[in-house]
């Protein structure tokens, strides 16, 4: 039996291997839980087998099994069934785009190609570059230098080199390890030549990509999936990055036959602001940073913009010269990160196209600059690459020729054609997500996937347009604030969002900090000192546990930056600067500072925070729920918000109900649960206020019985107040299934929000 898909709530399944455990079990031991705060349906983070204490799923070493280390199978059905015994259904996130190669020996199938070169029976399940070698061996970026090929040593039937170990072709172990290298089906080199013998995830050489559009591949790597269809299991599936297979849409249509049409189906596509789903795809939709773009963007006040770029500008860095910036970290994306991948790309353009060009890689390199989206070859996006070929073409004509090269090979299409689009979404990952939102101080809660921080914020107009627009043409899409790839949890982002309501006063603050505890690099600050804020506890005792997530923080944010230093260069002087600064921060007189601005701004991030939550939970879409966030949250990047929840507290507050957060939370999914068909089928129409603090209400009506109505830009507010500000319930009788209070006709919106920032209405029955 399958289970309508009403909301999701988010799990972060790990063996134990990984330092803490959340297995099958956990989860069966949540459902209680989980049954009474109101979802309909355990969202589970991948459950194929993984590399050996993987802390996350996505390394997976063998698609054709359920992970033993978080159960098995027979966990899994367990799980299932005690979940649909209390009316529950399952959602599964599945990785079709790679599998882990880390660690050879635990991938039976990458194993086999490594023994048995081209004549393996896998050989066309991996996108190998067989033609890289001149002696048709697969080239492995595994060692720290190619001289490292020295210290290889023959155990039996392996090669070994530290904790390295890769199989010997039959009939070839005789000799040293340098002897047997150099008659296997691969070649050792140095990681930092750049050369990569495989399509990688990005630019992940530990995870190699699989070869989805083989009809052969896609049928054994599916065939477990397939069967939690069959038996019932699960209800339905988020696909990660398909955007990285050669042919999304194909795949997409493969996987709605192979699992019927009524298993929910969302992807994990990024789109730019201003690109459409594909409405061909067989699928429910998107996992939602687009509506989460808009549901935070709403509560960001415009106002703020141009302090907080000024503020920017005075770190040396203009701010509306970053396009150009982001421009030249695509360029470098293509030419030094994922240099072997446009060294391949060229080489099938020029065999396609029958010519070649000097200036081909550059001609690439460019004409990714001037593409905004993750793939341009779905059919709604037709006019998307031909815009970029005039744009470069304008911008340097002297690439013209090499151009003319790339249009030649693209309307031929085939692999060079592929390879092209798989090449922009890796090049657009690493240069924004990786890179650009690490260096962009403006605002950093917008620094979100699917985000444009150069628009600041989403306006009201914009808001309910998009969303009517999502009840139209994606009901069933996901909508969420929070996953295990936001940059930062949904709270920490709704009290940095509070600063475009204070640009002058957090303008005045950073200078003072600045003067007591001066960052090692203005630019940086102006970045870190955001985040620390946003994480800063109310009380202002500093947690071991918080100084450490702070300090690994800051590691990584600046290595993301690539601007003093970088995962592959770390500039060791540079970064023991800013752990410094850090730690004067902490224990400094900054603290007391930081923990007074905290507490004045609190309550208007606490009222942004229930804002968005409760919008994400009722506008058009089905709402995710991310482990934890039924409370407050600080999470950071990942892996810090892949910690541990308390659930011990959660239950406590569940049954307490007095924490506004979980109020919302559990108010709202019970509501969408008890009423179905106004959510997944009820219209969206927004409800104006009126008055003189109109701006600061956001409502609306789902269908004929639930009125959401939340406040904004409370810093105002709060100066101002409502005055005669009302809004214009319909007729009936609405109860505030919130609080129980009870209202009808015109109503006050002092009276309205009397007792918390939102209102959750329910017209009366009669």
């Amino acid at each position: 039996m399958t289970f309508p898909v009403l909301s999701t709530y988010r799990l972060q399944l790990r063996g134990p291997a990984s330092g803490f455990g959340f297995t099958f079990a956990d989860a069966e031991n949540l459902l209680g839980y989980l049954d009474e705060l109101g979802v309909s349906h355990v969202y589970l983070s991948p459950i194929i087998t993984a590399a050996r204490g993987s802390s996350h799923g996505y390394d997976v070493t063998d698609p054709t099994t359920v992970s033993e280390e978080l159960g098995g199978p027979d966990g899994l059905a367990r799980l299932s069934a005690a979940a649909r015994a209390r009316g529950l259904g399952l959602i599964v996130d599945i990785v079709p785009n790679h599998v882990g190669v880390d660690q050879p020996e635990q991938n039976d199938w990458w194993w086999d190609v490594l023994r048995h070169g081209r004549s393996s029976d896998y050989a066309a399940y991996f996108d190998i570059d067989w033609d890289l070698d001149e002696s048709g061996r697969i080239v492995l970026p595994v060692l720290g230098s190619d001289d490292d090929v020295a210290d290889l040593q023959v155990d039996g039937e392996l090669l070994r080199l530290g904790d390295l170990a890769l199989p010997i072709a039959p009939g070839t172990g005789q000799g040293s390890g340098p002897e047997v290298h150099d008659r296997q089906h691969y070649r050792l080199v140095g990681w930092r030549n750049g050369v990569v013998g495989y399509r990688r995830f990005f630019s992940i050489t530990s995870l190699a990509g699989l070869r989805q559009e083989e009809r052969a591949v896609f049928d054994a790597s599916h065939a477990e999936v397939a069967r939690w269809f069959s038996e019932g299991l699960v209800d339905g599936v988020r696909i990660d990055h398909p955007d990285g297979l050669a042919d999304p849409s194909g795949y997409l249509v493969w996987l709605r036959d192979l699992l019927g049409p009524d298993a929910w189906i969302v992807i994990e596509k990024i789109l730019a602001v201003d690109e459409a789903l594909e409405p061909t795809l067989p699928i429910h939709g998107t996992t939602g940073y687009d509506a989460l773009r808009e549901v935070g963007g709403v509560f960001v006040d415009p106002a703020g913009a141009t302090a907080l770029t000024e503020l920017v500008d005075s770190a040396g860095v203009d701010y509306h010269a970053l396009p150009i910036m982001l421009a030249d970290l695509k360029i470098h994306a293509a030419t030094d990160t994922l240099a072997s991948e446009l060294r391949r790309l060229c080489r099938s353009i020029a065999a396609t196209a029958g010519a070649d060009h000097r200036l081909l890689p550059d001609a690439v390199a460019a004409l990714l600059s001037h593409i905004e989206v993750y793939r341009s070859d779905y059919p709604g996006l037709a006019a998307v690459l031909s815009t970029a070929l005039a744009e470069t073409q304008a911008a340097q004509p002297e690439l013209g020729p090499a151009l003319e090269v790339i249009a030649t090979a693209l309307a031929r299409g085939g692999e060079a054609a592929t390879r092209l689009q798989q090449l922009c979404g890796a090049v657009t990952a690493k240069a924004v997500e990786d890179c650009m939102f690490y260096r962009d101080a403006r605002l950093v809660s917008l620094n979100e996937v699917g985000g444009e921080p150069h628009r600041f914020g989403v306006g009201a107009a914009e808001f309910h347009h998009s969303a009517a627009t999502r009840l139209r043409m994606w009901p069933q899409t996901m909508t969420t604030l929070t996953t295990h790839d936001t940059k930062r949890s949904e709270d920490v982002r709704a009290r940095i969002g509070v600063l475009s309501q204070v640009p002058s006063l957090w303008t005045e603050f950073v200078a003072r900090w600045e003067i007591a505890a001066p960052s090692p690099d203005v630019a940086t600050g102006r970045f870190l000192w955001q985040n620390v804020f946003g994480v800063w506890p109310l009380s202002g005792q500093v947690s071991d546990e918080l100084r450490s997530r702070l300090h690994a923080y800051a590691e990584k944010a600046i290595r993301e930056a690539n601007w003093h230093t970088s995962w592959n260069d770390p500039d060791t002087a540079f970064e023991e600067s800013v752990h410094r600064w850090l730690d004067t921060v902490l224990d400094g007189p900054v603290a007391s500072q930081l923990t007074e601005l905290v507490g004045q701004l609190n309550s208007h991030a606490a009222s942004d925070a229930l804002g968005q939550k409760l919008l994400a939970l009722t506008v058009p879409g089905i709402p995710d729920v991310y482990q934890g966030t039924e409370l407050w949250d600080d999470s950071l990047v990942d892996p810090d918000n892949r910690r541990p929840v308390d659930y011990d507290a959660r239950r406590t507050a569940l049954t307490e109900l007095q924490h506004p957060k979980m109020r919302v939370v559990t108010t709202a999914l019970r509501l969408r649960r008890s009423r179905p068909d106004t959510f997944a089928l009820g219209a969206y129409v927004p409800v104006l206020a009126d008055g003189d603090a109109g701006e600061h209400v956001v409502a609306f009506l789902r269908g004929d019985a639930v009125l959401v109505a939340v406040t904004r830009w409370t810093v105002r507010l709060s100066e101002t107040g409502w005055g005669n500000t009302v809004l214009p319930l319909p007729d009936g009788s609405w109860t505030d299934t919130l609080t129980g209070a009870m209202y009808s006709g015109p109503t006050s919106a002092a009276e309205l929000f009397a007792n918390l920032p939102v209102v959750l209405l329910e017209r009366s029955s009669d």
